[in-house]
């Protein structure tokens, strides 16, 4: 049995080194109430790109720039800090950040491991509606479930969680604790009740422990972001920081407003409970009907293909004189 967090707080939307600090500061209160993982919001450092959500494209320049100068670099200042903080407090941490990678950003989530290690880093397979504008897309490579000191852990970030097959993937690899982050503080009440949904129905198919984060603004932050009401209330609402049983129910009361740490014990003999019963990748599954392909190979942006391991390909016209073997 292990303990869980999920860690609900305000980010600092002018300095990722703040908001890492705020981090530090909730992972000490977490490990004094003995959670041995803590999970935290969507590209939570150094923040949500709330202002693409808001304000047209052609406005947001200034904004997105700076969200360039605060991304986080992997490996980087950021990730050594996380990883001394995961080996101080010997937990488990999942965190996403805004990944810069050359000219690009990435939605990524890392999972710390308590030495220290980076045991997942993945990227967003498919960004959101205004998120585009803001980032890349990740690939297939950082879909799975890896092995940390309190189970076996996947992740997804928001709307992925929308993509059945991508959920499918994380069940089928053993997923024990599947960490969710969403970034909290938009759309109304309508986002926290699709969330509940969402990670619930997760926590039944997959006979798993969800443990979700959301993010959180106050009044000033959203009075920061802009000064129309309207967009104002866009930023309110959608939050809902929970842990998730295998059978469905909640292990602790769900975090809506303010900031807080939603704290449970994951009990593992739960997850034979509920897969005894159902257990979509096993005995509830029918592959002589249904098959999933997975491409998880990285997709770099160039290759080198060797003359040695290519040959050429006779009678085709439509394809390029060479492919490889």
């Amino acid at each position: 049995m292990i303990r869980a967090a999920a860690i609900q707080l305000a980010p600092d939307l002018k300095s990722g080194a703040a908001t890492v600090s705020r981090m530090c500061d909730a992972v000490s209160d977490a490990a004094k109430e003995g959670a041995r993982l803590a999970v935290f919001p969507e590209t939570f450092v150094p923040y949500y790109p709330y202002f693409s959500f808001v304000e047209p494209p052609v406005s947001t320049g200034r904004a997105h720039l700076s969200l360039y100068e605060e991304a986080v670099l992997i490996p980087g200042p950021t990730t050594e800090t996380l990883s001394r903080v995961a080996i101080d407090f010997d937990m488990v941490l999942c965190v996403g950040v805004n990944e810069r990678d050359g000219g690009s950003l990435y939605n990524t989530q890392l999972i710390f491991d308590t030495d220290g290690a980076i045991k997942l880093k993945r990227r967003k397979i498919t960004p959101t509606f205004h998120e585009r504008m803001i980032w890349g897309r990740g690939d297939g490579s950082g879909l799975k479930v890896v092995d940390t000191a309190v189970g076996k852990i996947g992740a997804l970030a928001c709307w992925e969680h929308y993509n059945p097959l991508a959920r499918y993937t994380l069940m089928a690899d053993g997923e024990q604790i599947h960490c969710s982050q969403f970034p909290g503080s938009m759309v109304g009440q309508i986002f926290a009740d699709q969330i509940e949904v969402t990670i619930r129905h997760h926590a039944l198919e997959a006979g798993c422990f969800v443990v979700n984060s959301t993010g959180w603004l106050s009044d000033e932050q959203r009075a920061a972001l802009t000064d129309d009401p309207k967009m104002q209330k866009a930023l309110s609402g959608g939050c809902y920081s929970a842990i998730i049983g295998p059978d469905g129910s909640h292990l602790c009361e769900p975090i809506t407003e303010g900031e807080g740490i939603a704290i449970a014990d994951l009990d593992f003999e739960q997850i034979t409970k509920r897969k005894r019963m159902l257990d979509s990748v096993g005995h509830y599954s029918r592959p002589d009907l249904f098959s999933l392909s997975v491409n998880k190979a990285p997709q770099p942006a160039i290759t080198s293909l060797n003359e040695r391991d290519i040959e050429p390909i006779e009678n085709n016209e439509s394809v390029s004189e060479y492919q490889p073997v």
